[in-house]
């Protein structure tokens, strides 16, 4: 079953200024990275409320999210197929309210890694619907310029929330941190009410049948382009949950930064905004291919060199800023660049294509970086080797996606899919 290229709106049809489109988009992915990053300074202080004696376990409250937001995307991809994309995200932005109420006041750290699930798979949501209307509404250079722009907006979460908990941590208990995530969550779900359009056509909405769901998963599965690019971004995407999982143990129990963590960690998350906003600017010109497989290699040369050093000497803190802000400048243009060639053959289902991708993203991607963090032994070796494994996976995957030959402009049509890619 061949799967043709959709023609997408033009951004002008968009009842809201483009502005306003791509920072709402933004905004509810941020709820994803808000959900993760504002905990990192209070993994400690829940582990000791809640009697968690090894440290590496305070790691599963970001793996319990991770997966339940990796395994929700698969649910609510085929369902914003058929429903359109309003109706889920507002079932999403519900349980994610709700689950991050519920954590705020869980008796045990088992009822919170199960309102963790929770508020994941109600997150799903926003991350799905979120790369769905993008989809729907751009493709080729100007969906990944789109894509970078949103991404650009969604890494100064990262940049802000661990001061946000800090801040948080000084006049109140961990507790509270799970209630600005419901907080937060309500204002962007009635910006969402208010202002976000439908983007679905009508003429592209699936039927939610078995058959229809197996054979939209099997039109996204049996696309070379699209899921080798998929498998790539889920690689580098493990790395990052990687350093989130094990970014409080480096920085404070390694190089004893103390309340100076979430200001470095803003630091480096920073580069990574920069990054995004560089792609934004670059990919028009250059392409989504020349410009994303040229930083996959400058990110894999980073990472070995990373792991060389560190195996060699014990690593100093600005040493080790320097790698890590290094391979994050190349990083920038993997995530957006790698999701926009997956999804570009697969406008028609973009619901689908987008939870399958998400899926791989986070669940996939989860478990990668869940095995990165739990090998943290006290030094940043293990990070390094994890950092350098997976750039050397991702590369193998873009030499099967493209046949061995790098750096072409574009594709031609392979087994009746659309996948000129620009």
């Amino acid at each position: 079953m061949d799967q043709q290229k959709s023609a997408p709106q033009g951004a002008s049809a968009l009842p809201i200024p483009r502005w306003e489109f791509i920072a709402l988009c933004a905004a509810l992915m941020a709820l994803n990275s808000l959900a993760i990053d504002i905990m990192l300074p209070a993994l400690q202080q829940i582990g000791a409320s809640l009697g968690v004696e090894n440290e590496n376990h305070r790691q599963y409250v970001i793996t319990a999210y991770i997966l339940g937001f990796g395994g929700g995307q698969l649910f609510f991809g085929p369902i914003s197929d058929r429903f359109g994309r309003r109706s889920p995200l507002v079932a999403g932005l519900i349980i994610y309210v709700a689950a991050a109420a519920a954590a705020a006041i869980a008796p045990s750290f088992e009822t919170l890694l199960l309102c963790r699930v929770v508020q994941g798979i109600g997150a799903a949501a926003t991350r799905v619907i979120a790369v769905s209307i993008v989809r729907d509404t751009f493709d080729g250079r100007r969906m990944a310029e789109v894509m970078s722009l949103i991404f650009m907006v969604f890494m100064a979460i990262p940049v802000v929330a661990p001061g946000i908990g800090q801040f948080i941590m000084l006049f109140a208990t961990w507790h509270w941190i799970f209630v600005t995530m419901a907080v937060g969550a309500l204002i962007v779900s009635a910006w969402s009410l208010l202002r976000l359009p439908e983007t679905l056509h009508p003429e592209y909405r699936r039927a939610l049948t078995v058959s229809s769901i197996v054979g939209g998963f099997r039109i996204v599965l049996t696309n070379r382009i699209a899921l080798c690019y998929a498998f790539a971004s889920t690689f580098i995407f493990g790395a990052m949950f990687g350093f989130i999982a094990s970014a409080q143990q480096i920085y404070v129990n390694v190089f004893n930064v103390g309340e100076m963590f979430p200001v470095i960690f803003a630091g480096v998350a920073g580069v990574l905004a920069f990054s995004n906003y560089l792609n934004s600017r670059l990919v028009g010109r250059v392409g989504m291919r020349r410009l994303s497989q040229s930083a996959l290699l400058l990110f894999l040369v980073i990472s070995l060199a990373w792991l060389v050093v560190s195996l060699e000497t014990k690593m100093p803190l600005w040493l080790f800023i320097t790698f890590f802000a290094g391979a994050m400048l190349p990083f920038g243009c993997l995530g957006a660049n790698f999701n926009a060639l997956a999804m570009e053959p697969l406008g028609q289902l973009a619901g689908t294509a987008s939870s399958i991708l998400g899926f791989m993203q986070t669940f996939l991607g989860g478990i990668l970086g869940t095995l990165i963090g739990q090998a943290f032994n006290g030094t940043v070796t293990p990070l390094a080797a994890g950092f350098c494994s997976v750039s050397v996976a991702a590369l193998l995957m873009i030499l099967i996606a493209e046949r061995g030959k790098m750096f072409q402009p574009q594709n031609t049509p392979v087994s009746g899919h659309v996948t000129d890619l620009h």
